[in-house]
């Protein structure tokens, strides 16, 4: 068992975590402060341990308000963030920096706005293609060692550079967007992630709502909402993907669940390190995913997802071409449609 899972176990964590980006960041508006407090705090007292959040995230004030929810509770649950990516004032946007004394001063400021002496995982957010892999995990494992971060992880980065970061220094976990709709993971990635006894981070594992049923229409979305520059989410692609939820939502009635709760009990039965972090601003849902956890899937049924939304039959890539030229991950070739450019 790798040590992530084995302190999620002392913590009793459910195999379920929490993302925590979408209260301040990327799904339009953020939540005012005060809410966002709320709103987590919510999920601790139901039963979320495990936390995630990052610098990016609110251009910082995800982990502010990370921080004020988990006040007098840091013991209690499994906190991690992430660094290398984060907000520039200067250019008025987000800048990737994997250099070694960035990631240590980003790592002091998370801990500072964390109300923290450590992090049980810190993650670089993305590689910086202009600094080997090397001098990023090593400075991140010299953090580990000074007892600031209890592993080391990695966000979207393909199975190629986890061999290679893994040279330099063990990967306690790898972050990758995967669920019934997005499977580029088996690609490579959740194989090399075994070969090192590495855990697999399912961010987004509602497809970003869409596995969820209750987005029928991303145009009614906020300008702000990152979606809707996606290609999947265009106008043209939406509802040929749409149509592709409706086998999934029949199963979902047919075993009383909902469509999320569905989207979650494929995603563990996966493997036990394999760790579903959905997000939510809303109690109710917080708890419908909650309750995912107590949903088994026999083989059959999991055998019957994986024959829907194949990644040939989902129309548009899921990042427009800016935001994967930030990527290092293996793609499946999606099916194109008008609007996937």
């Amino acid at each position: 068992m790798s040590d992530v899972l084995r302190r999620l176990e002392r913590l009793r964590a459910s195999a379920i975590g929490l993302g925590c980006m979408n209260v301040s960041h990327a799904y339009g508006s953020p939540l005012p402060e005060a809410e966002a407090v709320r709103v987590l705090q919510h999920a601790f007292e139901v039963g979320y341990r495990h936390f995630d959040t990052a610098t990016l995230y609110g251009k910082t004030a995800n982990e502010r308000v990370v921080g004020q929810a988990l006040a007098g509770r840091r013991e209690e649950v499994f906190l991690a963030s992430k660094c290398g990516m984060a907000f520039d004032p200067e250019i008025g946007a987000k800048r990737i920096d994997g250099r070694p004394e960035t990631l240590r001063r980003q790592c002091e400021q998370s801990l500072s706005r964390l109300k923290t002496d450590h992090l049980d995982l810190y993650y670089l957010h993305r590689r910086d293609r202009q600094v080997p892999i090397e001098e990023s995990v090593g400075e991140l494992g010299r953090l580990e060692q000074e007892g600031k971060i209890g592993g080391v992880g990695l966000s979207e980065v393909s199975a190629a550079t986890l061999r290679q970061a893994r040279q330099e220094h063990p990967i306690a976990a790898v972050q990758s967007e995967y669920s019934v709709w997005t499977r580029n993971p088996e690609i490579a990635l959740l194989d090399a992630c075994r070969e090192s006894n590495t855990v697999l981070v399912a961010f987004s594992p509602l497809g970003r709502a869409f596995l969820t049923g209750t987005l029928r229409d991303p145009a009614r979305l906020e300008e702000a909402d990152m979606r809707r520059g996606m290609p999947r989410f265009s106008a043209d692609n939406y509802p040929r993907n749409l149509a592709l939820l409706a086998e999934f939502e029949a199963l979902a009635h047919q075993r009383e669940c909902t469509p999320a709760q569905l989207a979650l009990a494929w995603l563990r039965g996966q493997g036990a390190d394999v760790i579903p972090i959905p997000g939510s601003r809303t109690a109710a849902h917080q708890e419908e995913n909650l309750a995912a956890e107590a949903l088994t899937l026999d083989a059959g049924t999991l055998a019957l997802i994986n024959a829907m939304m194949t990644p040939d039959q989902v129309v548009g890539a899921r990042y427009s071409e800016a935001q994967q030229a930030d990527i290092d991950t293996e793609e499946f070739a999606t099916a194109r449609g008008d609007g996937d450019h």
